[in-house]
Parts: structure tokens; C-alpha cells; sequence
């Protein structure tokens, strides 16, 4: 189990070492902290604490016979302070002259050392390079002509237990945190990388398929993905091959019923069934121009979505249709200029056809870009704000048939805008007029 575990590259995987690696590095970070400062942070021998250690030693020494002093020097060693006497200080195999001290400065040893000379010093750095000596050391002369060795040998950087662990704690949490944020940033790639393709294919149904990578669970999940994402753009282009085909064999018949219609005897039943024909081919013309935009889908660009829609402006200005806008100069989106300029010029050739004083506001939301078209228009009635979005559906009385319309702006329009990723609803001022609201996302 352990071995397949290792060889799967799965979020166990990388959990297990990334655990591994960040107690490594603590060891490292730590093992790198105790040479540091065994070589660099060296203080002065009066700041480690040793000074008050030799003086009650000392005072135990001195005071008895000299015959015993050895084996009372070799019982107060400790690990961390060892004592050795001798009567000759060549005996101790020095590197040369310490560091002298002034007992004066430590009164506890000023007293035991009153009647003696001055300490000599020794540190770790005035040993040889490598020598197992290399310690702090103090020699100390007594009355009598004899010295007491003071050695200690572990390393002291001059700060307290507590300050130590503190140091060691804060490296082991210094290298758990770096290892986290690297296996983390590691891991997370992947996941964004996924998300941003989601919501890509959110907005842009012909999205390409993701790239299978990451640990085993995601390339998993990657894969029912890029699955689910292939059926539905096969159902969709079967759909919308299908109704295509329909809509283009239904142009035969029609012709045929128009020829036929030419041999009828009873003119008002012919102009009445033209009439019929003439609709039911324009409307067949507005099903393949809609399906034709749908399998022609536009490639997102970055375009300046202002400057296009003041751009529509002027040119309703140029057939002398005044159209407000209020906007910034500037906003660049993400997007499909193109499929965005049918959309509003649909809307707006509404508000012309069935209103007044038309006109365009652009503001950024949260995550998102909002186009409102108002006019100050009849309105529609609240029961049919939805139905409107419906394929041939038309309202009665002022937006009728008359006007050329067949039913499939709106829905054109709505379905352009949710391949992008937003959304188109309507809704009734409250002090008369319509407003098409379309939302676009905006993931900057």
C-alpha cells in the first residue's frame, strides 16, 4: 500500500511529503542556527555566566588541603562545568595567554580571589582551527601557587533556556509555514487552473477540453469534466443541426404552396394564403440566421466596451436617432465585441421601433459589467417579461407582426449573452418604460 502510495501522484502523496520536507527543513533551519551560533554569536565570558559558577568553586577548592584539592575539583565537574586543579599551569596545555579579568567585576569572585592574581580567559576562537579543545575556559590561580581549570563544554551564545527554545520553536515554525506555502501554491495551481476553465466554458460553451494535470484526484475530476463538457457541446451542436435542417426543408414546400397559389381562381383566399407563406419564410430566414450565429461562435478578445457602445451611439446619431449614454470613457472587457454589438443594437431598435428617448448606462458591479437600455415606452405587461424570451412569441398591439418582427430578437439576444457567461432581464420602470438589463461577468 505504502509502495503505491508513493508512486501515485495523489493529494496523500503530497500531503505525506510535504509534512516530510517541512520537518526536514526544520532540522535543517535549526541544525544551521546551532553552528551560527557556536561560531559567530561567541560573547564574552562575563555574559555567559560562568564567572559566578567559578567563584563558589573556587572558595571550595582553596579552602581545602592541598592533597585532596584534585579530587574535590574532579567532584564539583558537572556536564556542563568540568573542573580539573593542577600545580603547574604549563600542566593544562594552552594555547598561549588568555584574556585577563578583573575578579573586581563579578563580587562574588572578587572575594573568593582576593589573595589571588588575575583569571585567565580562553575562548572557542583562540584554539586552533578543529581542536577538541575548543572551549570556553577559565584559569584561575590560587594562593598557594596552584590553578583551577574551569572548562565548559557546551557552547553558550549567550541567551537564556527560555530564549533558546523560543529561537528553536520559531525556526521549526519559520520552515513549516515556507514548506506549506510552496506545497500549497503547488497544489492550488492546478485548482485554479480548473476553476478558470469552468467558468470559461460557463461563458464560452465552445471552450477547449482542460489539460489533464495535478495530483490523481483532480486529474479525475479534470477528466469527468472535460467528459461532461464534450456531451454537451454534442448535444448542442446536434440540436442545433437538427432544427437547421428542418428549418431549411421547410423553404420546399413553401415555394411549392406558392407556385400553387398562383392557379387559385378566388384571389382573396390567394392573397390571404401568400400572406400566410410570405410570414412563415421570414420566419424560417430568422431560425437559420439564428442557428447559423450559434455555430458561429465568436473568440473572446479584450475590447474597450464603451468605446463600442458610444461607437453604436453615433451611429444612430448618423440616421438622426438620438440615443443618451452615460458611462466612464473607458472600460475594457473580456469578452465578444461582435455578438455584444448585435445584442444591444437589437435592444435599442426595440426601444426606437416601440418607445421613446432610448438610452444607454454602463457602470461595473461586483465581478461584473452591467449595459442598461431604457426608454420611456408602454412598457410590457409583468405577466409576459419572460414569456417575451420565448421563440416566436410576440406581443399583441404595439409590438405586433406588422413591424417585421418574428419573435427572435430577444431570445437571440439572451441566448448570446448567457454564452458569455451573463445574463439579459427585462423589467418595467415604475414611472413608465422599459429597461433591458445585461449583465456581463467580469473576472479581473
Amino acid at each position: 500500500m505504502i509502495r503505491r502510495l508513493l508512486r501515485r501522484d495523489s493529494l496523500q502523496r503530497r500531503i505525506a511529503l510535504t509534512i516530510l520536507a517541512a520537518m526536514v527543513a526544520s532540522l535543517a533551519l535549526n541544525a544551521l542556527f546551532f553552528q551560527v551560533a557556536g561560531i559567530w554569536a561567541r560573547p564574552p565570558i562575563e555574559r555567559t555566566g560562568l564567572l559566578e559558577q567559578i567563584a563558589v568553586t573556587t572558595r571550595l577548592v582553596q579552602a581545602a588541603p592541598a592533597p585532596l584539592r584534585g579530587e574535590l575539583a574532579q567532584a564539583a565537574s558537572s556536564s556542563a562545568l568540568q573542573v580539573r586543579w593542577g600545580a603547574r599551569r604549563d600542566g593544562f596545555g594552552l594555547p598561549g595567554v588568555g584574556a585577563r579579568v578583573d575578579p573586581g567585576k563579578v563580587p562574588v569572585l572578587g572575594q573568593a580571589l582576593a589573595q589571588a592574581g588575575e583569571i585567565e580567559v580562553f575562548s572557542p576562537g583562540d584554539w586552533p582551527p578543529g581542536s577538541p579543545q575548543a572551549h570556553y575556559m577559565a584559569l584561575v590561580p590560587l594562593a598557594d601557587g596552584s590553578w583551577l581549570a574551569f572548562v565548559a563544554p557546551e557552547r553558550s551564545w549567550g541567551l537564556s533556556v527560555q530564549a533558546r527554545i523560543a529561537v528553536v520553536f520559531g525556526l521549526g515554525l519559520l520552515a513549516t509555514l515556507l514548506v506549506a506555502w510552496l506545497a500549497t501554491r503547488q497544489l492550488a495551481s492546478p485548482l485554479q487552473r480548473f476553476a478558470s476553465a469552468a467558468r470559461r466554458f460557463g461563458g464560452d460553451l465552445q471552450a477547449p477540453p482542460i489539460d489533464i494535470e495535478g495530483p490523481d484526484e483532480i486529474r479525475q475530476a479534470i477528466v469527468a469534466f472535460n467528459t461532461m463538457q464534450a456531451q454537451i457541446q454534442h448535444f448542442i451542436r446536434e440540436r442545433t443541426q437538427m432544427l437547421a435542417a428542418i428549418s431549411h426543408d421547410l423553404r420546399a414546400p413553401l415555394t411549392r404552396m406558392r407556385l400553387r397559389s398562383e392557379f387559385m381562381e378566388d384571389l382573396d383566399h390567394q392573397r390571404k394564403l401568400v400572406r400566410d407563406v410570405e410570414e412563415m419564410q421570414t420566419m424560417i430566414n430568422a431560425a437559420l440566421a439564428f442557428f447559423r450565429e450559434g455555430t458561429q461562435v465568436e473568440p473572446a478578445t479584450a475590447y474597450d466596451l464603451s468605446e463600442l457602445l458610444q461607437t453604436i451611439v453615433d451611429d444612430y446619431r448618423d440616421q438622426g436617432i438620438g440615443i443618451g449614454f452615460e458611462g466612464p470613457a473607458h472600460l475594457v472587457h473580456e469578452g465578444r465585441p461582435l455578438a455584444i454589438k448585435r445584442v444591444v443594437v437589437n435592444l435599442l431598435d426595440n426601444a426606437v421601433k416601440y418607445a421613446c428617448n432610448p438610452c444607454i448606462e454602463l457602470s461595473r458591479g461586483e465581478q461584473a459589467l452591467i449595459i442598461e437600455i431604457g426608454d420611456d415606452g408602454p412598457g410590457i405587461p409583468e405577466a409576459a417579461l419572460q414569456q417575451v424570451f420565448e421563440p416566436f412569441y410576440r406581443l399583441e398591439g404595439s409590438r405586433n407582426r406588422d413591424t417585421g418582427g418574428v419573435g427572435l430578437g430577444l431570445s437571440a439576444a439572451r441566448a448570446s449573452v448567457r454564452e458569455q457567461g451573463g445574463e439579459l432581464t427585462l423589467r418595467n420602470r415604475a414611472d413608465g418604460g422599459l429597461v433591458a438589463r445585461v449583465v456581463l461577468p467580469d473576472w479581473r
